[in-house]
C-alpha cells in the first residue's frame, strides 16, 4: 500500500517538474540575452548572429494589423500559393481565442483571418466564432477575412455578418479559362458568377467588399477595368506573384510557381493599365515581403526577409513581445504601403 502511494507521489512530482520546466523555458526565451539561447525546433538558423542580436535589442513593433493563417487546408490548388497545405493542424478554438486576446493586449487593432481557405474548417463555423469573439469580446475596430469565396453560404452572413467588417475575395481573372489554369477551378461552378453573388450578400449584410488579385504570367495582359468598376470594391489589392522557398519554390515546396513569375516592368504595365481605378492598392514583392505580420497555424510569426518563412516561437508559449522580435516586420513599410486605413465598416460611411 505504501509502495503504491509512493509511486503515485513520484508520478505527480514528475508532472509538476515537467510543467515548471516548460514555464521556465518560455520565461528564459523571453528574458535571456539571445547569445545564451539554444537552437529551438522550428527555428532555422539562417540569420547571422549579429543581426539577430540587433533585432533583440530593438524595441518590439506594435502588432497593429495581424494576418492569422489558422489553417493551411484549401479546396483550391492555385499554382502560386505561398501558404500551402504542409500541415492539417488547427489550434483548438479556445487556444486561438487566448492568442487573439494576447494580441489585443499588445496593441492589435485589425485582425485578418486567412488560410488556406478559412471556410473549410467546420464549414465556416470556426472562423465565424473567431470573428464574433474578436468583434464582440475583444471589440477590435476591424475584423476581416480573405477567402476564395467558394464555400461561403448566405446562412453564414445571417449568423456572423454583423461582426465582420471586410470580406476580401481572391479573384485573379475574369476569364474562367484563366482561373482554371491558375488553379481556381470549381468544376461546374463559375468563379466570376460566384464573386457577384458574394458582392450582393456583402451589400445586404453590411460587410465591406474587397478584391485581392495576384498578377502573374497568365493574367498580366488582362484588362480588368470594366469588371472591377462594376463590382465597386472598397479596395482592390493587386499583388505581384511572389516566390517563397519551401512553399511555392524549391525542393521541399508543394508548388512550382516559377512559371507564374512576372518582372517588375510587367507588373508596372499592369498597374498603369488600371491607374484610373481609385480603389487600386498595388503591392510589389518588396512591399509584401516585409510589411505583413503573419501568424501561422501555431500562432508563430513568419519572417519572410530571407525568401522563406522562418517561424518564431509561438506567442502562446513566449508571449507577443518576445515572438514579434523575430517577425522581420518593417513597420515603416507597413505604413508606407497604406497598411493603416479606414478599416472599420462603421467608419466607412458606405451606401449599403
Amino acid at each position: 500500500m505504501q509502495l503504491a502511494v509512493l509511486v503515485r507521489l513520484l508520478s505527480v512530482g514528475r508532472a509538476v517538474l515537467a510543467a515548471l520546466r516548460g514555464r521556465l523555458g518560455a520565461l528564459c526565451w523571453s528574458l535571456a540575452p539571445l547569445s545564451l539561447s539554444l537552437p529551438l525546433p522550428g527555428w532555422r538558423n539562417s540569420v547571422p548572429r549579429p543581426e539577430r542580436e540587433q533585432e533583440w535589442d530593438d524595441a518590439s513593433p506594435t502588432p497593429t494589423s495581424v494576418n492569422y493563417h489558422f489553417t493551411r487546408q484549401c479546396n483550391y490548388k492555385c499554382g502560386f500559393c505561398f501558404h500551402t497545405a504542409k500541415t492539417s493542424f488547427v489550434l483548438p478554438l479556445e487556444e486561438a481565442k487566448r492568442g487573439l486576446a494576447m494580441l489585443k493586449e499588445a496593441g492589435m487593432e485589425k485582425i485578418n483571418f486567412s488560410g488556406g481557405e478559412p471556410f473549410i474548417q467546420d464549414r465556416g463555423e470556426f472562423v465565424g466564432k473567431l470573428v464574433q469573439f474578436c468583434k464582440q469580446e475583444l471589440e477590435l475596430p476591424s475584423v476581416s477575412i480573405v477567402s476564395n469565396g467558394s464555400l461561403i453560404r448566405k446562412q453564414w452572413f445571417e449568423k456572423y455578418g454583423e461582426y465582420l467588417d471586410i470580406l476580401a475575395i481572391s479573384c485573379d481573372s475574369f476569364d474562367e479559362d484563366v482561373n482554371v489554369l491558375i488553379g481556381r477551378g470549381q468544376g461546374k461552378k463559375n468563379h466570376v458568377e460566384n464573386l457577384h453573388k458574394l458582392r450582393e450578400w456583402c451589400r445586404e449584410y453590411a460587410v465591406a467588399f474587397k478584391i485581392n488579385s495576384v498578377i502573374n504570367s497568365f493574367n498580366v495582359d488582362e484588362d480588368m477595368n470594366e469588371q472591377i468598376k462594376a463590382l465597386n470594391p472598397v479596395r482592390w489589392k493587386v499583388f505581384q506573384c511572389l516566390l517563397i522557398e519551401g512553399e511555392n519554390s524549391g525542393e521541399d515546396a508543394l508548388r512550382e510557381a516559377e512559371k507564374f513569375v512576372i518582372s517588375d516592368e510587367e507588373f508596372d504595365r499592369f498597374l498603369d493599365r488600371h491607374k484610373d481605378i481609385s480603389c487600386l492598392v498595388p503591392e510589389s514583392n518588396q512591399k509584401m515581403r516585409d510589411s505583413y505580420l503573419i501568424l501561422d497555424e501555431y500562432m508563430r510569426f513568419l519572417n519572410c526577409r530571407n525568401g522563406r518563412k522562418e517561424p518564431s516561437k509561438s506567442i502562446l508559449d513566449v508571449g507577443v513581445e518576445a515572438a514579434i522580435k523575430f517577425s522581420g516586420f518593417d513597420e515603416k513599410m507597413f505604413l508606407k504601403r497604406g497598411g493603416k486605413y479606414v478599416w472599420s465598416k462603421a467608419d466607412m460611411k458606405l451606401d449599403w
